[in-house]
Parts: C-alpha cells; sequence; structure tokens
C-alpha cells in the first residue's frame, strides 16, 4: 500500500495558503483538492480512504461512494439550505425591526436601547445565520445613529462582533455549532444540557453578557432621553412561525429515542420549502423573484463545506489528525490545564485570519482526542475550540463573513474603516468575552 500522508499533507496546505490569499475564490480551491483526493482515491484504492472488514466490492467504488456519502455531511447542509431560506424570509417580513421598535420604546434612555439592540442581535443570531442576522438590524442602527447624530461605526462593529459571538450557542446558529453537532453525535437538546451539565449555550451566553458590559461602557451615556421612532410595519408573521417551527422541531426531534438519518436536515429544507412556496403564492412574487431569492443565498458556502469535508475526510483516514493530536499532548506536558489553554488561544489567533469552518473541521477530532488521551472528557476540548475560532473571527475585519458586511456597509455610508481601527474594538471585545466564556467552561467541564 502506497502511503500517500504527506501528499495529502500537501494538498491540504497549498488548499489553505490559496482560501486565505484569495478568499473570493475559496471554494474553487477547496473544490479542486477535493477532486485531486477523490482522484488519488480511485487510482490508488486502499491508499487513502481504508476499506472496513468484510467489504468484498471493488475499492475504487468504495473511495467514491466513502467521499460522496460518509465524508460529506449532508445532514448538516440540508439544515444550512433550510436555515437560510428561513432566515432570508424573516428579513423579508420586517418582524425584526418592529421587535426592535418595541426594545427602543422600552428602554430608559437611547444609550441602553443601544446596548439592547446589540443583545437582541446576539439572540436573533442564535437561530439565524450571521451575516443575514446583520443585514436585518444594521438599518435599525444607522437609522437610530442619524436620530441621535451619532457616527455609527461602533454601533456597526458591535452588530457584528455580538452575531459571531452568539452564532455558536446552539445548533442551527451557525455552521461550526452544525459541524460539531455531527462529529459530537449532540442533538438540538444537548447545546443546553449534555449529561447533567450546562452545555455549550450557557457558556457562550457568559461571553454575551461580558460583551454586553463592554458595549455599555461604549453608549450609555450617548442619550438620556427615550428616543420615539416610527413602528415598522411587518409585511408578515409566517416566516416568524417557520422559525419557532424550526427551533421547537429541532428540539422534539432530538427526544426521538431512534436517530433517523437525515431527518434534522429533511425537517428543517421541508420548512424551508414552504416558506418559498409562501413567497411564491401568497405573497404574488414573481418566477423570477422568487428565483433571485433563492440566488441570493450563501451557496458558495455550500460549496465551500463540501470540498471541505471530502479533503478532511482523506486527512482523518490518513492518519494526520492522529499525528497532530499526539504532537499537541507532548506540548502540553500531560497538563489539562495547558491543553485547554493551548487549544483556546491558537483557535483565537487562527480564527482572526482563517475561515473558522475548515479549521473547525480539521481541528475537532484533535481535540477529541487529546482530551482522551489525556484521560479527559472530550467536550472541555472541544467547547475551547469552539469557543475559541467563533470569538477568533472577532478580532479582525477579515476574521468573519459578517465583520467584511459590517465593514462594505461603514464604507458605503461613508464612514470607511481602517484595519487598525478594527482593532482598537476587536480586540479587547475578543479577549474579553473568550475569557468569561473560558472561565465558564473550565468550571463547568474540568
Amino acid at each position: 500500500m502506497i502511503n500517500l500522508k504527506f501528499v495529502i499533507l500537501a494538498v491540504a496546505l497549498v488548499m489553505y495558503a490559496l482560501v486565505i490569499a484569495f478568499q473570493d475564490k475559496k471554494v474553487f480551491f477547496t473544490t479542486g483538492a477535493a477532486v485531486i483526493v477523490l482522484l488519488l482515491g480511485t487510482i490508488l484504492p486502499g491508499a487513502i480512504f481504508r476499506m472496513p472488514q468484510g467489504y468484498s466490492g471493488s475499492a475504487r467504488l468504495y473511495a467514491l461512494l466513502y467521499s460522496l456519502t460518509e465524508a460529506v455531511n449532508w445532514n448538516v447542509l440540508l439544515i444550512y439550505i433550510g436555515s437560510m431560506i428561513i432566515a432570508a424570509l424573516f428579513i423579508y417580513s420586517k418582524v425584526p425591526a418592529r421587535i426592535a421598535d418595541a426594545i427602543i420604546a422600552g428602554c430608559s434612555n437611547t444609550g441602553v436601547a443601544i446596548v439592547a439592540i446589540l443583545a437582541m442581535t446576539g439572540i436573533i443570531s442564535i437561530f439565524v445565520e450571521n451575516v443575514a442576522t446583520v443585514l436585518v438590524m444594521a438599518p435599525i442602527a444607522l437609522a437610530l445613529c442619524k436620530k441621535l447624530n451619532l457616527k455609527p461605526v461602533n454601533f456597526m462593529v458591535g452588530l457584528s462582533v455580538m452575531s459571531n459571538l452568539e452564532g455558536t450557542a446552539t445548533l442551527v446558529g451557525d455552521p461550526p455549532s452544525m459541524i460539531f453537532a455531527s462529529y459530537a453525535g449532540y442533538n438540538f437538546n444537548d447545546f443546553f444540557v449534555h449529561d447533567g451539565t450546562l452545555s455549550i449555550f450557557f457558556v457562550v451566553q457568559t461571553g454575551m453578557l461580558a460583551g454586553c458590559l463592554f458595549f455599555y461602557a461604549f453608549f450609555a451615556k450617548t442619550g438620556k432621553n427615550k428616543l420615539d421612532m416610527e413602528k415598522t410595519r411587518v409585511v408578515s408573521w409566517l416566516p416568524f412561525v417557520l422559525l419557532l417551527a424550526m427551533i421547537f422541531g429541532l428540539a422534539a426531534i432530538s427526544f426521538i429515542p431512534v436517530e433517523i438519518k437525515f431527518l434534522s436536515g429533511l425537517f428543517v429544507f421541508t420548512l424551508g420549502t414552504i416558506g418559498v412556496i409562501w413567497y411564491k403564492l401568497l405573497q404574488g412574487r414573481s418566477r423570477s423573484e422568487t428565483i433571485e431569492m433563492i440566488k441570493g443565498l450563501d451557496w458558495e458556502t455550500i460549496g465551500f463545506l463540501i470540498g471541505i469535508f471530502i479533503v478532511i475526510a482523506a486527512i482523518q483516514q490518513a492518519g494526520l489528525l492522529e499525528d497532530f493530536a499526539h504532537f499537541l499532548a507532548g506540548l502540553t506536558g500531560g497538563s489539562k490545564l495547558a491543553g485547554f489553554i493551548i487549544i483556546l488561544m491558537v483557535s483565537v489567533v487562527i480564527s482572526g485570519f482563517v475561515d473558522n469552518v475548515p479549521y473547525i473541521i480539521a481541528m475537532l477530532p484533535v481535540a477529541d482526542t487529546l482530551a482522551r488521551s489525556m484521560g479527559q472528557r472530550p467536550e472541555l476540548y472541544m467547547f475551547a475550540l469552539l469557543v475559541g475560532s467563533c470569538l477568533g473571527g472577532n478580532l479582525t475585519p477579515f476574521g468573519a463573513s459578517a465583520n467584511i458586511v459590517s465593514m462594505g456597509i461603514l464604507k458605503k455610508e461613508g464612514y470607511p474603516m481602517s484595519f487598525a481601527g478594527w482593532l482598537k474594538l476587536g480586540v479587547p471585545f475578543t479577549v474579553i468575552t473568550t475569557a468569561a466564556a473560558g472561565l465558564v467552561l473550565w468550571l463547568l467541564w474540568a
């Protein structure tokens, strides 16, 4: 058998380098790397994808089938597509804007209202993709800033970093959470309580509270009086109903004792399909408008994920992740705390510059193996990985897609923001929220 370990490593490293250097073309590089892996796996059967005992069919056919069925997590992709559709319709419905209006009306002054809107942004991001959340809340933030004669820079940065923070809290918040759930076998409810211990949701809420206190220092003194704003007219409440159905439906599916493959994905995708039919027929939208809405979804991430899934499967099958876990174990010197800090800090720094999706996929098995080799519960290190990689995206303006969107909105509004300008807010926010979440994570799971 030919050992292609170093060939696969070289392909992965080149892919990651190209993805970092050319973010706008990342899907082409991950697809290309996946094709190379598939070709190597079929031309040299058994050299990458190891066949299970008892399999008597064609090794080449197994390599292809494994890559397209087992390596690619179709359940995650179906959940992502369905939730993207629901999020797009949620924006269209103007329900989030109406809720924000109610928050402003209920706050004692405008400074507190701004912090409350940032908190609401985080709450929406628990169930809606981060970029979509920023797009929902940006018009509200900009309108409020104009009435207060306030520069929207800090407010817009706040929207993106709070949405990134809370995207980790539940199974449907962001792709990294879906990927973690798939790997760890977590259902929707496990994000709240797992094995009798408070889970990642409550860890993230600690970070959110710290983030709210951080922004209170910026905005508490911006206004003393309440501000009257015209109430937004809601187009329809149906997308909100679909969102609630998705949340409670996934929670209910978690209680089914027998695992049914693709059930969660098909459920969310079906809700999304119902939403598209409602948009087309009951909202009287033309065929072209409906197609445009569907085309506007983040299909690039879907293609990106498929390629990444295949490449990481090859890395795992080749034994590279196990090798890396042993390397990290050597660095920690057997110290549980050292391993925790290394994973948390490295994840923050790397995710400040690199897309956290491929990083999460690559590192979950490493964190799992490292924890088990040290006799620890794997959640301690896997949660540290999840928290560090998702909060680390707030470090720089390029660490997350939501940050890039916020930068674009600010530039369009005449407030271009520099890299250094972002760091002044992003670095302290990331340090404070990560420290708070990390401390609670350690106390709960160490």
